[in-house]
């Protein structure tokens, strides 16, 4: 890892470690970052942040290193594993005043990233609300049209 600045002094051992491996991985696809970033739906800059242990990346960019670099899928299972260690124990930005146990936070949900968390929005029906109200409309319909189908041949 010639070329590579050193790591943050506060990155914990498994972040610091899954980073090392995500610059042996991105090393081995011999792409700049510019290429890299051309050939995934993460920019230079973001690829500049996870590469040198400013901001851990989300899960589908180390899946898009992993498939360029043509690993199998035991292998990539592997850096999921590595991926969710170091997100675990990645240092955690200090929340603003008045944030503390708000809804939505990392430790609410490990599932989401806490980079990844979305913004509250007032009454919860802004636009991923609406989305889901449809979804459920939608597979009521599907639900429906299912059951007089089945009524009407039998």
């Amino acid at each position: 890892m010639g070329g590579w600045q050193p790591l943050p002094d506060d990155l914990p051992p498994e972040a610091r470690n899954f980073v090392e491996q995500l610059r042996l991985l991105k090393d081995r696809t011999g792409l700049s970052l510019v290429a890299l970033g051309a050939r995934t739906a993460y920019s230079k800059s973001s690829w500049h942040r996870y590469l040198n242990g400013t901001q851990p990346p989300p899960r589908q960019a180390v899946a898009a290193l992993c498939r360029i670099a043509g690993l199998d899928g035991t292998d990539t299972e592997r850096f999921a594993v590595r991926w969710e260690l170091a997100v675990q124990a990645w240092p955690r930005p200090p929340k603003p005043a008045g944030e503390e146990g708000a809804s939505g936070d990392y430790e609410d949900d490990p599932t989401l990233p806490w980079w990844d968390t979305p913004e509250e929005v007032g009454d919860g029906r802004g636009p991923g609300g609406r989305l889901l109200i449809y979804a459920v409309l939608l597979l009521l319909l599907m639900l429906l049209i299912a059951v007089v189908g089945a009524v009407a041949l039998g």
